[in-house]
């Protein structure tokens, strides 16, 4: 078994309780002297210590494990995709700074996307499309990718507010079934807030007359999310607020946007109360459509819950989640593991996720390898909203829910495959522009930092071939 050296985590986890290293080694049995020996990588962290972190921290062991740097390493091979190329920094230096460093590489990674954002912005310029005349201020991040981060560097779980979620629907009896009279109730008594039909929007929230209009084309389901959702912020708006604060200025629209997302959080975890949801997941394997038909809601509120059953000493599997569109634009994404998605646009088109459209409604299974030879269990669905009426545009997306190899036999879809054969699975990406795979003959775009191989006399079938050396 190889060691693990996790200093910076180590020290990160004691500065963020804030205890200084003899109060530290003392709730782990260990002398301030050894305790000072693993911060600085000087002896590995053994099995005893890791388990009374995690006991009495409630830290996943995954935390302090070399794949937990996967996601931090993308990233910053991402971010900084030009210095790369041009030979700046290696592959190794990067995985010694996402290892070592976490805290300075994290800003480094803002340093980088503020380059990037300020490089597209001058280009705009240079092209005439800049309406200002002028480069101005690097073109900041749009609030809603701001909202996607904020849930994934939680790893999609909020421990105090899911914990206060399924206390308060202990306490309202919400059960499958009877979600929609116990929120009516809560609504209606404790809030005076009276329900409405509303035929030009999904919801509307009038706080003067104290009123919800939902629209009449909502399924049960999907009405129960939006009362969960505003019972959410009239119970929890306190909460909803400091935790928007910890990212964010109160006020701004980013503020706003993350505590309508914190508050979506609550309402899935009141009418999916963690306990009993996750026992009826193990007991049917994660089967999605069984799940949906036995809690009454939709197949993206079952997954995109799925990949929240994060409780310390209660976990569920650590899910990643994502939901794309047909052109490939990724309008959710979330993830309880080290699994990277993209941000600089693009994914990988051998992924499972765009092979859901071509059989809508169907699960689709797949068994993708990573470049870094990490193994997920993927399964694919296509969700189709329509707004009711004849000639109405609709939407579609593909809903993708995953988990690395190791979870998977606990789920219903890996029956019947060879989950040992890593030869069997199908070798995907994180978007061709940093795709280390050279030899993939779906690649869109020439790789990052290597020198092609032109010949006008030969063409191979990998559409971008590098030269030797």
């Amino acid at each position: 078994m190889s060691k693990t050296y996790a200093g910076a985590r180590l020290r990160r986890l004691r500065e963020e309780r804030r205890l200084s290293q003899a109060e530290f080694a003392r709730v782990l049995a260990i002398s301030p002297s050894y305790l000072n020996q693993m911060e600085h990588d000087s002896r590995p962290l053994t099995v005893p210590v890791l388990l009374r972190l995690t006991e009495a921290f409630g830290v996943d062991p995954a935390f302090f494990s070399g794949t937990g740097t996967t996601r931090v390493l993308a990233d910053l091979r991402e971010a900084l995709a030009d210095e790369i190329a041009g030979a700046r920094v290696s592959p190794s230096d990067l995985s010694e700074l996402a290892s070592r460093l976490p805290a300075v590489a994290a800003v480094l990674l803002d340093l980088g996307r503020r380059n990037q954002a300020l490089t597209e912005r001058l280009a705009e310029a240079a092209d005439g499309r800049d309406g200002s005349g002028g480069a101005g201020p690097a073109a900041p991040r749009s609030p809603h990718e701001e909202i996607r981060e904020f849930f994934y560097r939680r790893q999609n779980y909020l421990h105090g507010l899911d914990v206060a979620a399924e206390e308060l629907a202990a306490g309202l009896g919400i059960r499958p079934g009877g979600v929609l009279p116990a929120l009516t109730e809560r609504l209606t008594r404790r809030h005076a807030v009276q329900l409405a039909a509303d035929s030009d929007r999904l919801h509307h929230y009038d706080p003067a007359r104290r009123t919800l209009h939902l629209s009449g084309r909502l399924r049960p389901g999907q009405r129960a999310f939006r009362m969960a959702t505003q019972l959410a912020l009239l119970e929890f708006a306190d909460e909803l607020s400091a935790l928007a604060s910890e990212d964010y200025d109160k006020g701004s629209a980013t503020w706003s946007l993350a505590r309508i997302g914190i508050a979506n959080y609550v309402a899935a975890a009141l009418i999916l109360p963690y306990g009993a949801f996750l026992a009826t997941a193990e007991e049917l394997r994660y089967d999605i459509e069984r799940l949906t038909d036995h809690f009454g809601v939709g197949y993206e509120t079952v997954c995109h819950r799925l990949s929240t059953l994060q409780r310390p000493r209660l976990r569920g599997v650590p899910f990643s989640f994502v939901r794309v569109d047909r052109a490939g634009n990724m309008s959710k994404r979330q993830s309880a593991t080290g699994f990277h998605f993209s941000r600089a646009g693009g994914t990988c088109p051998l992924w499972n996720v765009y092979e859901a459209f071509a059989a809508p409604g169907r699960i689709h299974v797949q068994i993708a390898a990573m470049p870094d030879g990490q193994r997920y269990l993927w399964t694919a669905r296509t969700v189709t909203r329509q707004r009711g009426g004849w000639g109405e545009p609709g939407k579609t997306f593909a809903i993708g829910l995953g988990c690395e190899i190791r979870h998977a036999s606990r789920l219903v879809y890996s029956d019947g495959l060879d989950l040992a054969n890593a030869s069997a699975a199908t070798p995907i990406g994180m978007g061709c522009r940093i795709c280390e795979r050279l030899d993939c003959p779906q690649r869109a775009v020439p790789p990052l930092g290597r020198p092609l191989a032109i010949d006008e006399n030969s063409s191979t079938f990998v559409p971008y071939p590098v030269a030797d050396g």
